[in-house]
């Protein structure tokens, strides 16, 4: 692991500007940058670039973030190895911190793997052009497929050698434990106890990953075995749901030409590679998953399947379609006439030849199901019925409105239906699409919420009589089907919106002086926004119900260390230049001739200009610093959601920069947090309110009266505690900045 200083030291010299710059052409405007979105095609720029809080977004997409996350994004690199392409960058040495026993056992597990999995695609590269039996079996059969010695040697082709036990000895020979062999499923365990080389007398595939490590093996059979095809199987190094064969060779390409290619097996992507078609990927004969979809998805939003020109590779283009659209994917597909697969195709043409037949026969996924469907409808009902039902579950996974109204119109031409029965079709469709995404994501993303807490009695938490926090408040039955627009956190946490406007101010704003506060001494004590924010939920027992806010405002709290070594390291560089400018002021003023109250009202103006300067930079420092933390953080989902609170809620075009600015949002703090803090409290009195109204309804049904008189004291507590809470609120805030 990186030690945390080198870390900081990285996210603090990267900057945002340099980077994206390596990856967009940035036109500056203002105290910002405008570009053309990296992440997605557009002709108008949106993607903004702000240097001082080391922070991009896309207006549109929504992508952006820190140098880290945008290389993360653009790069498809995980964390760890972002942080390293930026130390290698700007030539920051890599200092490992000491390891816990638990992540020093899991690093030497996984080392150990990928250690042996390199020594044995070595081993079998070896054997397949320095041995009698590679050479005239794995050799001339690659030859035979007219596969070239750059390919070969790109791909770390290789033969394992069909003598039961050759991999085995070797790796014994070398030290290597055996142990590591068997779970990569390079090595087997007869039943009689004799380990035994599972890959024998096969040509051999490695799967690398993104990073050019060796994660598995795929091996073809030369000899009639039973199995064709094995591969390695899932270990820690490997979850073939992820994984995509030839991704490592093609990523680049894929990015150049913001396109890939998909297609099936191990040879299709040699064979289509050779042919000048780098940017291709094999899903190595399984349906697509999510997994494979996302990895695609990191480095381009277009792809085109192509699969064997037979009915078998019709339908196997079909497979897959609804989640590539359900990920905004732009989704072509090609169709090789019935005699070839892609491997042969390529063996067949010119790469010029190739690339003009996918020019020429490229077609958009929903339109060539249709013509598909339309194809094999014949004049059953049923099949028509079917068909028709097909096309329009796929259309309703398009997540654009525009596009989805485009491919009504197109198909219901195309199938003889009409518009307004394709279009309430479709519809319906959308709306269950809808529905089990929201599902899934809520089981995926909250599943603690799939088991309701009940929420507190005002009387007691909420009001802060009993001094104990408040429990994540439980969704009666008619807010939970509720329809609510402001996205999927609502629908599972009721109080989520007004939980995110508090946190933006905390993340924007958090260190920034706030207020003062007086004690029962009559001691003064500054106090900024991240303290007053938890001191005011606190103080009636509040907590914030969405866990990814908590999540936050629990690291905003153990980040005040780091952030108090980090200001304090500020304000010595802007002390130091505040001396270096006054030093330079003072030279330039005695070198003028002026007279004595020239001077003095010189060095006046000089000393509030230095001033000024040193409190705008530190001010800058305070309010950006959490921000930016939170921006660099290893977690995806704090990253994704920093950046959303960070954007700029409005984006102006540069015809009104001219224009007057409005008054800072930072101006009027003392205004708008508490107000916050006020909606959030009275929201959840508001849920409480609506669970009395409904037990009091119960209790009159019953016929209750004790029960009822008990509710309608409770009902005008709550009604009542707003007042309250605002003017508790009041009294401690005696004064701000």
């Amino acid at each position: 692991m990186i030690d945390k200083a080198t870390v900081q030291k990285i996210k603090d010299t990267a900057d945002i500007v340099e980077v994206v710059g390596d990856y967009v052409h940035l036109i500056r405007r203002g105290g910002n940058y405008m570009g053309l979105c990296p992440f997605h095609n557009e002709r108008t720029p949106s993607f903004s670039v702000n240097r001082r809080k080391n922070f991009c977004y896309c207006f549109s997409c929504k992508k952006g973030g820190s140098p880290v996350n945008f290389i993360m994004e653009k790069e498809g690199l995980s964390y760890h190895e972002a942080l390293l392409h930026l130390a290698r960058r700007y030539g920051i040495k890599v200092e490992e911190r000491e390891l816990t026993d638990e992540e020093r056992r899991r690093q030497s597990e996984r080392e150990s793997m990928l250690v042996a999995n390199e020594w044995a695609m070595r081993l079998m590269e070896h054997d397949l052009t320095e041995t009698d039996e590679g050479r005239d079996v794995g050799l001339s059969y690659l030859q035979g497929r007219g596969v070239t010695d750059e390919a070969i040697a790109a791909f770390h082709l290789g033969y394992a050698l069909d003598r039961g036990s050759h991999l085995t000895g070797s790796a014994l020979k070398a030290g290597y434990p055996l142990d590591v062999f068997k779970q990569l499923g390079l090595v087997g365990t007869s039943q009689q106890g004799r380990d035994y080389d599972r890959f024998r007398g096969r040509v051999i595939f490695p799967i690398l990953n993104t990073s050019g490590k060796v994660i598995a093996f795929g091996g073809r059979d030369l000899k009639g075995g039973l199995a064709k095809y094995i591969n390695s199987p899932e270990s820690e190094l490997y979850k073939k749901s992820n994984e995509l064969y030839g991704i490592y060779q093609a990523r680049s390409a894929i990015v150049r030409e913001d396109k890939c290619f998909l297609v099936e097996g191990y040879m299709d992507v040699i064979g289509m590679w050779q042919s000048g078609m780098k940017n291709v990927v094999a899903s190595s004969g399984t349906a697509l998953t999510d997994g494979q979809i996302a990895l695609i998805h990191r480095f381009t939003d277009n792809i085109t399947l192509i699969y064997d020109g037979d009915a078998a590779g019709v339908k196997a283009s079909l497979r897959g379609i609804d989640m590539l659209l359900s990920h905004k994917m732009n989704v072509k597909t090609l169709r090789l006439p019935p005699e070839d697969d892609p491997d042969s195709f390529a063996r067949k043409n010119t790469p010029e030849e190739f690339r003009a037949y996918v020019a020429e026969h490229e077609t958009d996924i929903i339109r060539y199901k249709a013509q598909v469907m339309l194809a094999e409808m014949k004049n059953d009902p049923q099949q028509r019925i079917a068909a028709i039902n097909s096309v329009v579950e796929s259309i309703a996974h398009i997540p654009d409105v525009v596009s989805r109204d485009v491919y009504i119109r197109e198909c219901a031409s195309l199938l003889g239906i009409s518009e307004e029965a394709i279009a309430k079709a479709v519809a319906k469709a959308v709306a269950e699409v809808v529905e089990k995404r929201r599902r899934e994501r809520m089981r995926r993303e909250f599943p603690e919420a799939m088991q309701p807490t009940p929420v507190s009695a005002p009387g007691t938490d909420v009001a802060g009589v009993s001094g104990q926090p408040a429990s994540a408040p439980a969704l009666p039955h008619e807010v939970r089907q509720q329809p609510l627009a402001v996205g999927l956190r609502t629908q599972v946490f009721p109080l989520a919106r007004a939980e995110q406007a508090l946190m933006r101010y905390c993340v924007r704003y958090g260190y920034m002086p706030f207020c003062t506060q007086v004690d029962e001494n009559g001691s003064e004590r500054e106090i900024d926004v991240l303290e007053f924010v938890r001191e005011e939920l606190d103080v009636d027992g509040v907590e914030y119900t969405v866990p990814l806010y908590a999540k936050m405002s629990e690291l905003l709290e153990r980040m005040r260390g780091d952030f108090a070594d980090a200001f304090a390291r500020e304000r010595a560089a802007a002390d130091e230049e505040a001396k270096r400018m006054r030093a330079e002021g003072i030279r330039e003023i005695a070198a003028r001739d002026l007279s004595v109250d020239e001077i003095r009202r010189e060095e006046e103006r000089l000393a509030a200009v230095i001033a000024g300067r040193r409190e705008g930079r530190l001010s800058d420092f305070r309010k950006d610093w959490p921000g930016r933390e939170l921006l660099s953080h290893e977690n995806d989902e704090v990253r994704r959601e920093a950046a959303e609170l960070l954007r700029e809620r409005h984006h102006l075009s540069h015809i009104y920069s001219r224009e007057a600015p409005a008054e800072r949002e930072e101006d009027r703090l003392e205004i708008l947090v508490p107000r916050s803090v006020i909606e959030l409290k009275g929201e959840l009195l508001d849920i409480r309110l609506k669970e009395l109204m409904k037990e009091l309804s119960e209790a009159v049904d019953k016929g209750d009266a004790e029960e009822e008189h008990r509710i309608d004291v409770e009902i005008r507590d709550v009604m009542t505690m707003r007042k309250e809470i605002a003017r508790d609120m009041g009294e401690r805030t005696l004064s701000t900045p």
